[in-house]
């Protein structure tokens, strides 16, 4: 499985109640794939995965791949407590038609590199779909190492890593490895570029909720080699992807939806909204770009 442009981890709209918003995540899935991007991630970090039940992450999953359909390639945020858990939502993703699976270490628990490597083959050796590696150690604890990487790349089911955690030299050592059927996607929001340069083919991007259409130009400038515009996008953006970097992420990702233009609600306890100068601030940096 070759992964190449844009992926979503799409927002989880709320209504004024707190509850899902499945009008709101109908309007926000078409309005991705007329913008162009490759692909939808549901139950993503971005998408607050953690504070939905089971049966709302099944209608988020539901809702997304019945707008969508093969528009898109599909992949389902399956990241649980548990290696268990995750077993489970894979095989409910399979039943729902998704196309690839996302998958972090465990929060909380801290496992080592061996329990790590465990984890991912284990899900690997009972799910269906192709996994991708979810490195993103600011919100599990834990950090997947390069040889730890190294040896979950020659599993057959395991084609590539979303590689978030900020340390672009580990991620270069991943891009210059030469990994066989394995691809090395960019998950921070500033470095893209660098990404792109070194050989990544896709960005999966919580900002991508602010700025589609201009993520999709930016992938379509670095892969034709036109480092300039591709520069100039992301001076464009970085005010308000750095403002994002620096706190108040989900907050920042609804309340910036489509530059702003949908209203996604608000986030969900432990999470606090923004006040209205936080948001207004953040607003004013997104029509800035």
């Amino acid at each position: 499985m070759r992964f190449d442009g844009i992926y979503v981890p799409l927002v989880t709209p709320f209504d004024g109640e707190g509850e899902i918003d499945t009008h709101k995540l109908e309007t926000l899935v078409e309005a991705m794939l007329g913008k162009g991007v490759a692909g939808l991630v549901a139950c993503g970090t971005t998408g607050e995965y953690y504070a939905l039940s089971d049966a709302e992450r099944s209608l988020v999953l539901q809702t997304v791949q019945r707008v969508a359909g093969q528009r898109a390639t599909l992949i389902a945020g399956i990241g649980d407590l548990s290696t268990r858990r995750s077993i489970e939502r894979a095989a409910q993703a399979k039943a729902l038609g998704y196309d690839a699976l996302m998958l972090s270490p465990p929060p909380y628990s801290l496992p080592g590199q061996d329990g790590i490597r465990a984890h991912f083959e284990q899900a690997a050796a009972h799910c269906a779909l192709p996994i991708i590696l979810y490195n993103f150690p600011a919100r599990t604890g834990v950090n997947i190492e390069f040889d730890t990487v190294a040896a979950l790349a020659r599993h057959p089911n395991i084609v590539a890593i979303k590689e978030s955690s900020g340390n672009f030299s580990q991620a270069l050592r991943m891009l210059q490895a030469g990994f066989t059927d394995f691809e090395v996607i960019c998950g921070c929001d500033d470095q893209p570029i660098d990404y792109f340069f070194w050989g990544a083919r896709a960005w999966i991007a919580g900002a991508a909720n602010v700025f589609p259409g201009e993520q999709v130009a930016l992938h379509k400038a670095a892969r034709a080699g036109d480092w300039e515009r591709a520069r100039e996008l992301m001076r464009a953006m970085y005010p308000a992807l750095h403002s994002m970097e620096s706190g108040d992420y989900n907050q920042k990702a609804k309340a910036g939806c489509l530059n702003a233009s949908l209203d996604a609600g608000e986030v969900r306890l432990p999470l606090l909204p923004l006040d209205a100068a936080e948001r207004k601030q953040f607003i004013d940096l997104v029509r800035g770009a």
